[in-house]
């Protein structure tokens, strides 16, 4: 039995149950792997299959944006982390990396720790790099400096973690986001962010979800964590196409994003657009993961039999 097996919790609700349905029928059927902690899974091929499709589409749906094409490592620099200030907002989701830097005395100790049976990470020394929790935090860094009047726009994707272990397999700890971002003026930075919601439903009810586009807020920590996140949703700052996957045993799960941040990192990463003042920002934030999984949910675990529309926009 591993730690993240349904049957080490007692289900409280319909909804656990739903969440450890659908995660025992994506363990049984060979779609997700096991790792043993919550939310961190091994995928195989017919999850890799799914997913590649689903993040082609999205490029496909994209396309005429021209982006500039960035990658980058899961990791990034601790001092280019504090500048987006990410920390401040969500402290229960950042994770550090740390590493070995002792001699052989400290090595020792460590291992006689270790034979104990007693944890031995705090041997180990912050290695001032974090775990990326949002793909696009690099490029802004990149583009320190003044955009054109055109702004800029930028296809991203990559590995995210965010500390928030759950038996929901809708809730992974390291996932794919893939983003369209654009840096801009107040007004392209919207339009970049308002002009796609209909393409993005259109793409994601194509695939034979049930999706709704609903005024949403990040999960920002504390007492002012909620001052902030009625604010994001007074202000339409961001939209969450969400879909059922749980039918009415929860809330409909959010699967992809269309944000505006306004000026937040124009002013922390010192971008200007041409006319001299701060720029603003926009993404389009696609969940690979979570659009993978909730076409399992909705169609079952063989691509195969899905229906011939589905797999025609999804070019399976």
């Amino acid at each position: 039995m591993t730690t993240t097996d349904p049957t080490t919790t007692i289900d409280t609700s319909p909804l656990d149950r739903a969440h450890a349905a659908l995660r025992t029928r994506l363990l049984t059927d060979g779609v997700l792997i096991d790792l043993g902690s919550p939310g961190l899974y091994g995928r195989t091929g017919v999850f890799d299959r799914v997913y590649t499709a689903v993040d082609a589409a999205a490029v496909r749906s994209m396309a005429d944006l021209d982006a500039e094409v960035l990658r980058f490592p899961p990791v990034e620099p601790l001092a280019a982390f504090e500048r987006t200030d990410y920390i401040a907002s969500f402290p229960d989701l950042a994770a550090s990396i740390s590493g070995f830097t002792g001699d052989d005395r400290k090595h020792r100790e460590l291992l006689a720790a270790r034979e104990r049976g007693e944890r031995w990470e705090s041997f180990l020394e912050p290695a001032d790099l974090m775990l990326a929790p949002a793909v696009c935090h690099p490029v802004y860094g990149l583009v320190t400096g003044t955009v054109p009047q055109e702004g800029r726009t930028f296809d991203i994707v990559g590995d995210s973690f965010r500390r928030e272990p759950s038996l929901d397999p809708m809730r992974l700890q390291a996932f794919h986001m893939h983003e369209f971002v654009h840096i801009g003026t107040p007004a392209s930075a919207k339009q970049h962010r308002d002009g796609r919601i209909p393409v993005m439903r259109d793409l994601l009810g194509g695939f034979g979800l049930e999706i709704d586009v609903v005024p949403a807020n990040d999960p920002f920590f504390g007492r002012v964590g909620k001052i902030l996140a009625r604010n994001q949703v007074e202000q339409s700052l961001k939209f969450e196409f969400v879909t059922p996957v749980y039918g009415d045993a929860g809330e409909p799960t959010a699967i992809s994003s269309a944000n505006l941040h306004e000026d937040h990192f124009g002013s922390s990463f010192a971008i200007r657009t041409a006319d001299g003042e701060v720029a603003h920002s926009a993404c389009l934030a696609f969940g690979l993961e979570r659009i993978t999984i909730a076409l399992f949910a909705a169609h079952g675990t063989d691509p195969a039999a899905w229906p011939t529309d589905v797999r025609r926009a999804l070019a399976l």
